[in-house]
């Protein structure tokens, strides 16, 4: 199959997300928009809301059933073939079935992920990570913040910065399965206790395998992975990095040193920057993403 083109066949879908009265299902998804079928069941009412950014699109085409909604006090009844369009929405819009309806939905900012069970189990099992290890507590949002700042330096599009978003806040998931004793030891590890630490990318790649993200998995397993081929699991070197692996690489870094650790206290921004600095003067990081980071770094200082 061409490269970009992507074919469903008997009702398959990315994921779905199923309540009572409802079910959404992702149908496909790139640069930031969705595309949903959405199924309600007779005689439930369904709310349209503005978005938390103004210039957030939704389209909902009326593929079967009636629905009657409420525009200035009056009601208007839709059908097959209408469709609703909303565009900068001030106000929050009520619609009823009238029969079991089903409507393509369409939306420009990314939507789903917050219903999405995989997701959600995710983010579960990486606060139970987290709280195994003090270290790594809110580890996860602030690589992810820092991620992003990167990401947009780089004027990257919309897809890209999604997924760098997504994957630097679990870059860390696979951590769940290392043992408390190796998470939490506050002496240097074994190298048998490293080799176990050395098995989260993996383990994170294939959790993530699970989810309709599955795509920001790989970026997860190589985001120890170095330009110098020093890094793990793969030792892989230079361009064989994805660019958001690179990115939620040296994010991860900078935030690893300036936190405390079990072994060693923080290091100070200044300090963590000159250490980085080595490194990258070693092969390990991308020029441009450290200088990049540093001006991120001194704007927040100022």
């Amino acid at each position: 199959m061409p490269k970009g083109l992507y074919i469903k066949k008997n009702d398959e879908y990315l994921e779905r997300y199923e309540q009572n009265v409802a079910d959404l299902s992702l149908l496909g998804r790139g640069d930031g928009t969705e595309v949903m079928l959405q199924n309600i069941k007779k005689d439930n009412n369904s709310y349209i809301s503005p978005g938390e950014k103004p210039e957030l699109m939704e389209f909902f085409y009326i593929l079967k059933g009636i629905i009657e909604i409420k525009i200035n006090s009056e009601q208007q009844r839709l059908s097959k073939g209408d469709y609703i369009y909303v565009h900068e929405l001030k106000n929050t819009v009520q619609f009823r079935t009238l029969e079991d309806t089903q409507l393509l939905y369409i939306t420009s900012k990314p939507t789903f992920f917050g219903l999405s069970k995989s997701i959600n189990d995710l983010v579960k099992i990486s606060k139970k990570s987290q709280k195994k290890d003090m270290y790594t507590h809110d580890h996860g949002s602030r690589v992810q913040q820092l991620s992003i700042k990167i990401s947009n330096a780089l004027n990257l599009n919309n897809d890209k910065v999604e997924n760098i978003g997504f994957a630097s806040l679990f870059h860390d998931v696979g951590k769940m399965n290392i043992p408390d004793e190796i998470l939490k030891k506050p002496d240097k590890l074994t190298e048998d206790e490293m080799n176990c630490v050395k098995e989260h990318p993996g383990s994170g790649y294939i959790m993530l395998q699970e989810t309709y993200y599955k795509e920001i998995s790989k970026i997860v397993k190589q985001h120890h992975e170095r330009l110098d081929g020093s890094g793990y699991p793969e030792g892989l070197k230079d361009d064989d990095i994805m660019l958001e692996a690179k990115i939620i690489g040296i994010a991860d870094a900078f935030d690893a040193m300036t936190t405390n650790r079990p072994y060693r206290k923080a290091m100070t921004s200044k300090e963590a920057i000159e250490e980085l600095r080595k490194d990258v003067e070693s092969g390990k990081y991308s020029k441009k993403l450290f200088e990049i980071l540093i001006d991120i770094i001194k704007k927040e200082n100022n």
